[in-house]
């Protein structure tokens, strides 16, 4: 392929996939400005760890794991040209995840107290966050449910609509926060209450607007008809999707064990490095989208068996991201005050000191991040959804949480250590991760020249 139409057809598909991203980035970043600005590191705690929990399952068992089964089978059979198959595996993954998140929503919204209490919130935080999370569990039933239509539109090469779903989301989200959090004009002062409500309808708008889409002007569309196939088709999906799932678990339990370590080493260790998190996503928010664009895309070309090709858009991904994310870790290295003060009240001196410091070691792991998370979705893309979950496994618990336990139990150290830990966990990281993608497509080639081999065989006979 002409490298110029590589970049091209690599943006086209990424640039709305880091734009969905950055939209979800400046909600997070402004729904975390209001809460902080409103109610201190209290209020910024209990709604940080309410959306802590409920979000780390969201990912692990939709987000993460059976969209990201969707989307690779679609994909796939897709570049095959094989339709039919793709719209059952469509609609056997929305049953499934459909399933999932009406057990999770009966958990979340009888239990939130209890979950928040065993994560080591106690008091006002404890209390607040109770109330955040229960209500914001009525939003889990329709961003879950929207995550498995996206599944399906990215399978089809349209990250458009997710990034316009996004949109509606961030305007209603973000509107509904400022009315209901500070109380403006007719609307009632509610606090984290009130972020809690914009949360739910805000989710209810975007999952509204997909949908429809999805209903109306899809190549693929969702019905009961297909109910009869969740026995045979399940068991492929699952596949796929138990490894993705076990991924994205390992991982985000890794670090929600290492926030509940943070939380108990006391809440200006824990609201220092909530903000450092978020101010952190205006880098990994967009690698992320062209992790997305990367498993899309990686699908179509290994469906189509054209191997070259799936090469090219990788090394595109790849330079892209790390441009992108080289970018911003000059910014996290010269403004890491200002960007963190947007956070929280002036007087937190102590606060914005720690997350500075966070924010400006957090600088030297966005190359590396933007290795990983690539690499990760052209592997899921492929079929291979083993490999990342053992190198993402052992990352996480062999070296991030051993560490966290040293520098937190052992040698109790500031939070800003644990940000040397990770530097140290996602280097070793992405050079695993590339390693074993340099092996695998050296593998897949060799596989093509063969098909060329027999092909020229065939011919001459």
């Amino acid at each position: 392929m002409e490298r110029r139409k590589v970049y091209k057809d690599v943006l086209k598909l990424a640039l709305p996939a880091v734009g969905e991203m950055l939209l979800y980035m400046t909600i997070w970043i402004l729904d975390t400005l209001m809460v902080g600005q409103y109610g201190g590191r209290v209020s910024l705690s209990a709604v940080s760890l309410g959306g802590e929990l409920l979000y780390t399952f969201i990912s692990i068992f939709v987000t993460m794991g059976i969209a990201v089964a969707m989307t690779s089978l679609i994909s796939r059979k897709l570049g095959e040209g094989d339709l039919k198959s793709a719209n059952e595996y469509a609609n056997v993954g929305v049953y499934i995840g459909s399933s999932m998140t009406l057990v999770f929503f009966i958990v979340f919204n009888r239990f939130s107290g209890g979950l928040l209490e065993a994560a080591g919130a106690k008091g006002q935080v404890l209390e607040e966050g109770s109330l955040y999370l229960s209500i914001c569990s009525w939003a889990m039933l329709f961003t879950m449910g929207r995550h498995l239509l996206n599944a399906i539109l990215r399978g089809e090469q349209n990250t458009r609509v997710p990034l316009y779903s996004s949109a509606i989301m961030m305007v209603t989200n973000l509107s509904l926060d400022y009315l209901l959090i500070f109380g403006i004009g007719i609307f009632p002062e509610l606090g984290v209450r009130g972020a809690a409500i914009a949360t739910v309808a805000s989710g209810v708008a975007a999952f509204i607007y997909t949908l429809h889409y999805v209903q109306t002007k899809d190549g693929i569309r969702i019905s009961l008809k297909y109910i009869y196939l969740i026995r045979e088709k399940s068991v492929e999906m699952i596949k796929l999707a138990l490894p993705a799932s076990f991924q994205e678990a390992s991982s985000s339990l890794s670090r929600l064990l290492v926030v509940f370590m943070i939380m108990r080493s006391g809440e200006i260790n824990f609201s220092a490095n909530q903000i450092a998190v978020t101010t952190e996503s205006l880098s990994f928010m967009p690698g992320w989208g062209f992790a997305v664009a990367s498993t899309t895309m990686a699908g179509f070309k290994y469906g189509e068996k054209k191997y070259r090709e799936l090469k090219e858009v990788v090394r595109a991904n790849l330079e892209l991201s790390m441009m992108i994310m080289g970018g911003t870790a000059v910014i996290f290295l010269i403004f890491p005050e200002r960007l963190v003060s947007l956070f929280i009240k002036s007087d937190e001196v102590e606060v914005i000191r720690l997350a500075a410091l966070c924010i400006r070691i957090g600088a030297f792991e966005q190359l590396q991040l933007a290795v990983t998370m690539v690499l990760d979705g052209v592997l899921k893309g492929i079929g291979d959804t083993r490999t990342p979950f053992i190198i993402s496994a052992t990352s996480a618990w062999l070296i991030r949480v051993p560490l966290a336990s040293l520098i937190f139990f052992v040698l109790k150290l500031p939070i800003y250590y644990m940000w040397y830990a990770q530097v140290v966990q996602w280097t070793i990281h992405a050079g695993v991760i590339y390693y074993v993608y340099r092996k695998r497509i050296a593998e897949i080639i060799e596989v093509e020249k063969g098909l060329e081999v027999e092909e020229l065989i065939e011919d001459s006979r």
